[in-house]
């Protein structure tokens, strides 16, 4: 499992499945754009699933209070990932900005490497369904 699933999965969030696709094409593909060329009449496009919306907010802040370490999640890469359990050492963090394709310009230092991680995975979590608010996806 990839660090990144792993804090998906902590927080209560699951990935949706991806659209199963249909045993036979409907019809060949055209070879131009022809407005509802791929399915038969009467048969409508599937629609992507909903996702639902996780309370990433109140499950970190309630991990935090339980905490006897003054844990700021909000600020720090490494005290969202002590929260949730999960290795925060520095190869964990090097392998998460591998993972998440950190460019090379934010892994000249490991301050700019952690700011990178931590906004990052904060917007993967919004992308994902968890309400992160949106002044923490704006730092």
């Amino acid at each position: 499992m990839s660090i990144f699933s792993s804090i998906l999965d902590k927080l209560g969030i699951k990935k949706p499945a991806a659209p199963a696709a249909p045993a036979t094409p409907a019809k060949p593909m055209p070879t131009g754009p022809t407005p509802g060329a791929y399915y038969q009449p009467g048969q409508n496009a599937p629609t992507p699933a909903a996702i639902p919306v996780v309370d990433v907010v109140s499950k970190l802040n309630g991990l935090a209070q339980r905490n006897p370490l003054k844990l700021n999640w909000k600020e720090s890469i490494v005290d969202l990932l002590v929260l949730l359990g999960l290795g925060h050492s520095e190869k964990d963090l090097e392998d998460l900005a591998t993972e998440l394709n950190c460019p090379a310009s934010e892994l000249s230092t490991s301050f700019k490497r952690n700011m990178w991680l931590h906004k990052t995975v904060l917007q993967k979590i919004a992308e994902n369904g968890g309400n992160i608010p949106r002044e923490l996806l704006n730092k």
